[in-house]
């Protein structure tokens, strides 16, 4: 059974202890902030689900072990090149996305459809709204970034405005609509819990093994 470690030890990551040995993993160990000075555990793979400012460390810490690293933490970006060079560098494998849910990622994908279909259609308006819990801390949300993204990348060039809403308990919510003078388009992808994302994540996982460099949720998935 290939040995899991844990970084953050939150909501998310005991979600993802919880649902390891369905995926065929034993838990190892969980790093957070209180523990994070003490030897880490070997494992022949980990998942981070921690804080923006623990990834370049987490990273720094598993590449030159060779361990490869699904990256569920979100807000990282301003620091990715120097992610990548440090993976690249020692040649480990690394699953990162802004969700990890597997509707989500087939959610982008339709996007990128949409984004095809409407590019040519000015009469349209595009908007993005992400709903997510009071704790929250980024905004927009990475999902509701990759939804940008997926429309660019499908050649829709008009501004696309982006709101955020952070109340309560909200797992997450994002929609995506077009409007014109007569008439709306939205589609929208609803988390029910957090467990959509712990799976995701220890799919990943499965996954990553055996593999090396830079991956997203579209390679796991084969779209």
């Amino acid at each position: 059974m290939p040995r899991l470690l844990l970084i953050g030890h939150g909501r998310m990551g005991q979600l993802v202890e919880t649902l390891a040995p369905e995926y065929g993993f034993e838990v190892t160990g969980a790093i957070a902030r209180g523990n994070a000075g003490a030897a880490w555990p070997d494992a022949e793979v980990a998942i981070d689900f921690s804080a923006a400012d623990a990834v370049p460390v987490t990273v720094e810490k598993l590449a030159p072990r060779g361990t490869p690293l699904v990256i569920g933490t979100t807000g990282w970006q301003s620091r990715e090149q120097e992610i990548r060079d440090a993976v690249a560098r020692h040649g480990i494998g690394v699953v990162a996305a802004p969700n990890f849910a597997v509707g989500v990622n087939l959610f982008l994908a339709l996007i990128e459809r949409v984004g095809a279909l409407m590019s040519p259609q000015a009469g349209f308006g595009a908007w993005i709204h992400e709903l997510h819990h009071a704790a929250k801390k980024d905004a927009p949300s990475g999902t509701a970034l990759a939804m940008e993204r997926a429309l660019r990348q499908a050649g829709y060039a008009t501004a696309v405005p982006i709101a955020s809403t952070r109340a309560g308990t909200i797992p997450g919510t994002h929609t995506l609509g077009f409007d014109a003078v007569s008439e709306t388009i939205t589609i929208t992808h609803s988390a029910r819990d957090r467990a959509a994302f712990a799976r995701g994540a220890l799919e990943a996982a499965r996954w990553i093994q055996g593999r090396h460099g830079w991956f997203t949720m579209k390679d796991v998935l084969g779209l």
